[in-house]
Parts: C-alpha cells; sequence; structure tokens
C-alpha cells in the first residue's frame, strides 16, 4: 500500500456521513507505519473502541468503511477464523465486525458484517512465513498467495458492503 494522507483516508469512507469521516480518530502510530506491508490500513479508534475502519487501495483509489464491533468483543470460549487473512495460527481475538451499507440501503438501516481479527492484524499475519515442508516447499510463495487471497476477500466484502 502507498502511503495515503488524512484528507484521502476522511474522503474514501462509502458507509459514513461527511461528518463522522470528519471526527474519526486516525490509528495512534499514523506517522510512523510501514505502509509497504500493509494491504490495507485497519484500525481500531482509540476514543471509540467499538468503532474500526478499514481503508482499501481499489482500482486506483482507495474505499474506506467505517466498521462496529460487538457489545461484549469476542467470545473467549472458542476460537473464530478471521475471513480476511485465514490465518490459523493467529492468537489474536476476532470479532464480527458489522458495517453499515453504502447508500440509501445503509441509511435503511441495513448492515454487513464478517469475521476480521479484532486489531485489523491482517497484512501481518499472511506475511508470517511458514516453515518449509513437502507441499509448500517454498515460503516465499505461501506468503504471496495469502497476500493475493486478503487482497481478494477484502475486495469481496467491500463489495458486499457496496451493493444496494
Amino acid at each position: 500500500m502507498q502511503k495515503i494522507t488524512p484528507q484521502q483516508i476522511r474522503s474514501s469512507f462509502i458507509n459514513a456521513s461527511r461528518s463522522e469521516a470528519a471526527k474519526l480518530n486516525l490509528p495512534r502510530d499514523f506517522d510512523t507505519l510501514d505502509w509497504e506491508s500493509l494491504d490495507f490500513l485497519g484500525w481500531r479508534d482509540a476514543k471509540m473502541p467499538l468503532r474500526g475502519y478499514l481503508v482499501f487501495p481499489d482500482n486506483g483509489g482507495l474505499t474506506g468503511v467505517m466498521l462496529r464491533a460487538p457489545e461484549g468483543g469476542a467470545k473467549k470460549n472458542r476460537s473464530v477464523l478471521c475471513e480476511l487473512c485465514r490465518d490459523v495460527f493467529s492468537k489474536e481475538d476476532v470479532f464480527l465486525w458489522v458495517a453499515r451499507r453504502a447508500g440509501q440501503s445503509g441509511r435503511d438501516g441495513n448492515t454487513v458484517g464478517t469475521l476480521i481479527c479484532a486489531d485489523f492484524l491482517c497484512s501481518t499475519n499472511v506475511r508470517v512465513e511458514p516453515p518449509a515442508n513437502e507441499i509448500n516447499p517454498d515460503p516465499t510463495d505461501v506468503v504471496k498467495r495469502r497476500i493475493v487471497g486478503l487482497e481478494s476477500r477484502t475486495r469481496l466484502f467491500l463489495d458486499r458492503v457496496r451493493r444496494r
């Protein structure tokens, strides 16, 4: 992902009002992000922990969605797989993040949700090289396939938010 500005982020949202986008709190480490290791920018709002944001570079532009986490957080009695990174080794919490649909459908109260790492660590998760084995002798190929899968599944989720 290439470096983006706060203004680009705020203008990318497809399911938030201008005032909601203007009031969002950027990630605390925004000025020091390693942009080259990100497939999307995702973060939880430091002042509103149940609110999250995901900004994805798509078709030469950016698509941003505002998300909401469940009130009680993640249930601790079972493991859940993130739908975006599908990292089976991660010990991070996974939440059912819900996004208001874009356009009139969203204003009418329609939402769509998916399971995403609670702290949006998907880009880091897919870049962890597995040990070489007979099935996957080249760990870098595995990482490349994971990155492509992450981008594809993120795009599919955003398409679901866009549908009216």
